[in-house]
């Protein structure tokens, strides 16, 4: 098939397919003409990396399990290269509790400058509360 067919079996546009064959995750047949064409196995590559990125998993995260790609869908979670797999699903998952518990305190943070600005709102000129909640 070619990229407009698995484009559009897919959901995912042209230009990520071409990206997800740039990065090996993805292969393609040229034609005399040079055009691309796609195995049947191509469908599955593709929603696979699709479902990763969703995940949170990044393209060179995808590339540690790219010989499972072309598996069913179902199928991929049993890839024998398994301990890869769960080796890369844990350290993504260390990466977004770190982000979480980053975003977490820039919450608390802001929380407690809202709550210092309301408390203080009918005490003078809010340009002098701000200041004081910057340290200045």
């Amino acid at each position: 098939m070619q990229i407009g067919e698995l484009s559009e079996r897919t959901g995912v546009s042209r230009r990520s397919i071409r990206y997800y064959e740039q990065k090996g995750l993805l292969h393609a047949h040229r034609t005399d003409k040079g055009w691309r064409e796609y195995s049947e196995d191509a469908v599955n590559a593709v929603l696979n990396v699709q479902g990763l990125l969703q995940a949170g998993l990044t393209v060179d995260d995808i590339q540690r399990v790219a010989p499972c790609l072309s598996m069913d869908v179902i199928d991929f979670m049993s890839c024998e290269n398994a301990d890869h797999a769960i080796a890369m699903y844990e350290e993504r998952l260390a990466v977004i509790d770190e982000k979480a518990a980053l975003l977490q305190r820039h919450r608390e943070e802001l929380t407690e400058r809202i709550a210092m600005l309301r408390t203080h709102s009918g005490a003078g000129d809010f340009a002098a509360l701000l200041k004081q909640a910057q340290g200045v």
